[in-house]
């Protein structure tokens, strides 16, 4: 018996045609349900086109429980366009019930991330062989699938047979629990990728049907409609489009996004961007206007809501123990330290229960290292943001007030926006480097060139706009305190490596001199190293060290 078969996973079965020749895999609910592919159910001569009378076989694929039933596919349960193959899903019935005790949940998890393992049949081993695999996002058929990459070179991979198996988290919370099924017909067998069906996208085609086994929490937010609608707008559009860039970049951060009271709880733009990751969302939306299938690890609509609630929801969706990882202190190291770096949207912050509990005890924490850390902090407020909240970008629908006394142009206020965009990169990319973590450098200036492309979006759209010169005017003030902070972080830098050189120079010299160990001298080298090595370095310390140690080499050479 190997790992896979054992008789704790039961789920697992094969999925034959009548003949008993092998087509795939399956998940076995309870006694009497199996899911599987529908192409796998095709495959196998069963599918509903077939008629009333076609049939196929399931086999149990753990040691020591031999059974083989015949089975059908559910009226009605059943999704599969043999063009698009979009849904590739399907319900069996067995025509007779199995041993099989209770039921075999299915989880609604982050597809961010995560180690797998599915149990296929491949036609050289008909009896099964487990693959590992590591969750990767989104990943083909219209942002239905979630991507499966090869965690292993040179040992089996998921081929032909494999379709309909159960996808088996691995690690964290989620071990041992299904999470979704593959999908996939391969004609290269050294591919190094696949898919699965999540729960969600399941849940979509199958509805009610599948729902008794479904366990989790998912995105929750109010539903929007139609992620098309309202998009013919300027202002609604240039929103869009710019937070989903965003978001769908390399960025990390905490993007404070105003949503306006006057749309009220769930017709915001935000919320509308947020269910274009769910695969039953997306419609007729532009494709700069959405965001990729499972993108957007967890969502949630704080208003009314206690700090309490917030955490709770956090803690279910990324599997975070009952017992201990609820507190908001505890909830915020987990998410800080997750792999992948997480992607969380909270809106309405501004409307919780208690919104100052919720920022002091959870966002604030999570807003300060966000950056720093990966994690990607989307926060929706319908009025003026808290200042306490640290934030990297903010967007808004609100126009800017005032301007330049001289006439500009949209083409003079597009390049300005353009390069204080290339400007606040810069600083993105100078923040990642070590110079954040050993030079403790001022925090950069909060990110204007997103807002500031809506705005310049909604008055090319409307030309001639009185805005656009507060536009060009916006974008150079903010250059200006950019490239301020360019240059001291640079010159921070360009600092401690003198400082570094002229320690390491005069290091040489006086152990030339006097040895490595001379009292006096090894003393004040460590203090001198000490501050520049330290994390952070202290640079107005080593500006005093360096120089003090550098004076007493000389000194002591010159005495002879």
């Amino acid at each position: 018996m190997t790992p896979d078969q054992r008789p704790d996973r039961p789920w697992r079965v094969r999925i034959d045609d009548q003949y008993g020749k092998p087509c795939g895999a399956g998940v076995l609910l309870d006694r009497r349900s199996v899911l599987t592919c529908a192409h796998v159910v095709k495959q196998a001569g069963a599918h509903p086109a077939a008629g009333t009378r076609a049939h196929l076989r399931v086999r149990s694929a753990v040691a020591g429980d031999a059974w083989s039933v015949t089975a059908r596919v559910v009226e009605d349960v059943w999704a599969f366009d043999d063009d698009s193959r979009r849904g590739d899903v399907a319900l069996l019935r067995l025509d007779r019930p199995v041993g099989h005790d209770g039921v075999t949940e299915l989880w609604k998890v982050p597809i961010s991330g995560g180690k797998v393992r599915v149990y296929g049949f491949p036609e050289y081993e008909p009896d099964g062989i487990g693959v590992d695999a590591e969750l990767a996002g989104s990943g083909g058929r219209a942002g239905e699938w979630g991507l499966l990459n090869r965690t292993h070179e040179g040992r089996p991979w998921i081929r032909p047979g494999y379709s309909g198996a159960g996808v088996m988290a691995l690690d964290g919370a989620f071990a041992g629990q299904v999470i979704g099924i593959v999908v996939a017909e391969f004609v290269d067998e050294d591919g190094k990728a696949a898919w699965m069906v999540p729960v969600d996208t399941m849940r979509t085609y199958l509805g009610s049907r599948i729902e008794p086994y479904v366990r989790g929490v998912g995105i929750e937010v109010p539903s929007r409609g139609d992620p098309a609608a309202d998009l013919d707008d300027p202002l609604q559009l240039a929103l869009t489009r710019e937070l989903a860039r965003l978001l769908t970049s390399d960025w990390a951060g905490v993007a404070l996004v105003a949503t306006g009271r006057q749309t009220g709880p769930g017709s915001s733009w935000l919320v509308r961007l947020t269910e274009t990751s769910r695969s039953t969302r997306r419609g007729g939306a532009p494709r700069d206007t959405v965001l990729p299938f499972g993108a957007v690890d967890a969502a949630y609509d704080a208003r009314g809501r206690s700090v309490g609630e917030v955490s709770a929801y956090l803690a279910d969706r990324f599997g975070f123990a009952p017992d201990r990882d609820r507190t908001p202190a505890e909830l915020v190291r987990r998410l800080l330290r997750r792999t992948p770096p997480a992607f969380v949207i909270v809106d309405g912050i501004d409307s919780a229960r208690d919104t100052g509990r919720l920022l002091t005890e959870l966002l604030v924490p999570l807003a300060r290292s966000a950056r720093t850390r990966g994690l990607r902090l989307v926060l929706g407020v319908e009025g003026d943001p808290p200042e306490e909240l640290p934030y990297q970008v903010r967007l808004d629908p609100a126009p800017l007030s005032g301007g330049a006394l001289r006439a500009v142009t949209v083409e003079q206020a597009r390049q300005a926006v353009a390069d204080l965009a290339r400007a606040e990169g810069e600083a993105l990319v100078l923040e990642r480097t070590t110079a954040r973590r050993f030079l403790a450098p001022p925090r950069p200036p909060h990110g204007e060139a997103p807002r500031l492309t809506v705005r310049l979006a909604v008055a090319r759209a409307t030309f001639p706009h009185a805005e656009t010169a507060a536009i060009e005017a916006r974008a150079r003030s903010v250059r200006t305190e950019v490239d301020a902070y360019l240059a001291e972080v640079r010159g921070m830098g360009a600092e401690h490596e003198e400082l570094s050189v002229r320690l390491e120079l005069y290091r040489a010299l006086a152990e030339e001199h006097f040895g490595a160990h001379d009292p006096e001298l090894s003393g004040l080298f460590a203090t001198a190293a000490h501050a520049l090595r330290a994390a952070p370095a202290d640079l107005a310390a080593a500006g005093r060290r360096v120089p003090r140690y550098v004076a007493a080499v000389n000194r002591r050479i010159a005495e002879g």
